[in-house]
């Protein structure tokens, strides 16, 4: 078969899986699915995709196993120009909606999609049950797929994804449906593969699971690359110092910007939380929210002078504890910041969406006051 004809093909760098540059997908009534996005993905690393809804995530995986074409792009996949059919040998994929036929054993399942891909029998019959063996489904590969659980389809769903041993595993939604136990052994396998020396490019809606197992993650906000890195990069410079007051302290008759105001410069601009911001003489930001106190400083040093004016006023403390940004806070506020500017008259979808917004933060801020 013909491979497609790729414009704008780079020369492979071999330190990349995938190297993408100026992707972009326009679908029929000028809908912009991708809008020229770049990425690259390190050989041997699992690296995370996150995105709201219609935010292009499908459609970038399609691009990469050739099943929709590009309006334009450049880069290449393992060495080979994004589009080459010859390189899919080297492709694991497991579909976010897969179906597997009801009337297959599990072991069938492997063996049909395997004799698919080429993988000479030989080969197919030595691997079926070694992959059943990894992803803990060794003693129900003669059962229908009829009888499995949701959980059960994703982990053979994992092996058929691995019979052609590749060298880049795409996984659209792995753990959709799987319980705690069934989400920690992907993850197992997942920590497996990488130790294998394979690369795994992993799309999830569940962001706590991508914290725990991607290197690096990039999040995609309408049909653009927000953000790019380690979670370590992503957060640099957002930690900081929390300290929960007692709602029932003194702090009722004086507010927290009165008490900031003896130790801090001039306010500084509100942020979007609109809580008061101050400035420490020593540099760091500090905020102001109800009980709560903000202090953007990973530095216990710094944050004593407001826990000395805390206690000279009699106001209770109840908690003090460092806080990195989570993967969620990371992608909600990169969803935030590709909000249309508030000057411009929002429409009645908007404004519902940003009143979600906000009552999901307040929730977030409430549970972790009471952490």
């Amino acid at each position: 078969m013909a491979e497609q004809s790729v414009p704008g093909a780079t020369h492979a760098d071999p330190t990349w899986a995938i190297d993408l540059a100026d992707v972009a997908k326009t679908y029929k009534g000028k809908i912009e699915a991708l809008k020229g996005i770049s990425m690259r993905i390190q050989q041997g690393e699992v690296f995370g995709l996150l995105g709201p809804n219609g935010a292009g995530k499908s459609t970038l995986v399609k691009i990469l196993m050739t099943i929709i074409k590009p309006s334009r792009c450049q880069g290449t996949v393992l060495g080979h120009p994004v589009g080459s059919l010859q390189v899919l040998r080297r492709v694991g994929y497991l579909p976010e909606h897969h179906r597997f036929p009801n009337y297959l054993t599990g072991a069938q399942v492997l063996d049909f999609y395997a004799a698919m891909g080429e993988v000479p029998r030989r080969v197919r019959r030595k691997r079926i049950g070694e992959l059943l063996e990894l992803v803990g489904m060794g003693d129900w590969g003669k059962t229908r797929v009829s009888k499995y659980s949701k959980g059960m389809k994703q982990r053979v769903g994992i092996a058929q994804a691995l019979m052609n041993d590749p060298d880049i595993i795409l996984l659209d939604e792995p753990t959709d449906g799987v319980d705690p136990v069934g989400r920690r052994d992907i993850r197992n396998i997942l920590a497996e593969l990488k130790a294998r020396g394979k690369t795994v490019f992993l799309n999830s809606h569940l962001l706590s699971e991508l914290e725990m197992v991607c290197d690096r993650v990039a999040i995609l906000v309408h049909g653009q690359v927000a953000q790019q890195g380690t979670i370590d990069d992503l957060t640099a410079g957002k930690e900081r110092y929390e300290i929960q007051l007692e709602c029932d302290s003194p702090l009722q008759d004086q507010t927290c910007a009165a008490l900031l105001r003896k130790i801090t410069l001039e306010p500084s601009q509100s942020n979007k939380r609109n809580a008061d911001r101050f400035v420490l003489p020593s540099g760091p930001w500090v905020e102001c929210e109800q009980s709560t106190l903000r202090i953007g400083t990973t530095d216990p040093a710094l944050i004593q002078p407001i826990i000395d004016v805390l206690r000279q006023q009699r106001v209770m403390i109840r908690s003090i504890k460092p806080l990195r940004p989570s993967l969620e806070d990371l992608f909600l506020e990169a969803v935030d910041d590709a909000q249309p500017d508030e000057s411009e008259a929002p429409s009645p979808h908007q404004k519902k969406s940003k009143t979600k917004r906000k009552n999901r933060k307040n929730k977030k801020n409430h549970r972790e006051s009471q952490a």
